[in-house]
């Protein structure tokens, strides 16, 4: 079976833990999947590129989350999930993913 590229996992986490939490109007609920995303994104980069770098794209995938705040009011809701996960993802790769 194919494993998922962790910068996919990354971006799907920020995507979709806001859809959840829009489209539900539970804001936990979105957390929970923004959180199982990190983790399982966190644990791939371990295993791609070791502990540092799993360590500053967690950071960074936390970052990313928090960023889409002030950009959403800049441009948009959905525009600032998809650049921020999109920027996430290329991180993903250039750090972890194209190693493996």
């Amino acid at each position: 079976m194919a494993k998922v590229p962790a910068a996919v996992v990354a971006a799907s986490g920020l995507i979709g833990g806001y859809g959840v939490a829009r489209w539900t109007r539970k804001r936990q609920l979105g957390g929970v999947v923004l959180a199982v995303a990190g983790t399982v994104a966190a644990q791939q980069w371990r295993q791609q590129a070791g502990g540092k770098a799993a360590g500053a794209l967690t950071v960074a995938y936390v970052g990313a989350f928090a960023g889409s705040h002030p950009l959403a009011k800049k441009v948009g809701a959905w525009p600032a999930v998809f650049g921020t996960a999109g920027a996430m993802a290329l991180a993903s790769w250039a750090v972890a993913d194209r190693r493996g």
